[in-house]
């Protein structure tokens, strides 16, 4: 069963850190990365550009309406995710929480819905 593992962290709190933490974190996620990548559990997985670079896209009364930025405020912003390959949701969990930000941030792990669509 495919996972989604969506990565939330205040991003007001990246820029802050020096460069060489921000460096120690990439190069976490980059083993982070090779390693599911190695147990032939990763399917996809990116990095999002910051949130002053989203619209939101809606449509009323026939109309498209786009917005500037996310859809709501919150204290966290999805940064990123993984789409994970797992034998079920306690491999799933047991994964996301080597997903560095799980330590300052959070992880949301939701199994996909498959439709079948013959």
């Amino acid at each position: 069963m495919q996972y989604l593992c969506l990565i939330y962290e205040a991003e007001s709190s990246i820029p802050s850190r020096p460069a060489e933490e921000q460096e120690a974190i990439m190069g976490e996620y980059f083993a982070f990365t090779n390693d599911v990548r190695e147990q032939g559990k990763l399917v996809a997985g990116d990095a999002l550009m910051p949130t002053e670079t989203a619209t939101t896209v809606r449509i009323r009364d026939g109309n498209t309406v786009t917005t500037d930025g996310p859809f709501a405020e919150t204290k966290e912003q999805l940064g990123g995710y993984y789409l994970l390959e797992c034998e079920d949701l306690d491999e799933a969990i047991a994964l996301a929480s080597k997903i560095p930000s799980a330590r300052w941030g959070s992880i949301e792990v939701r199994p996909l819905m498959v439709f079948d669509q013959s």
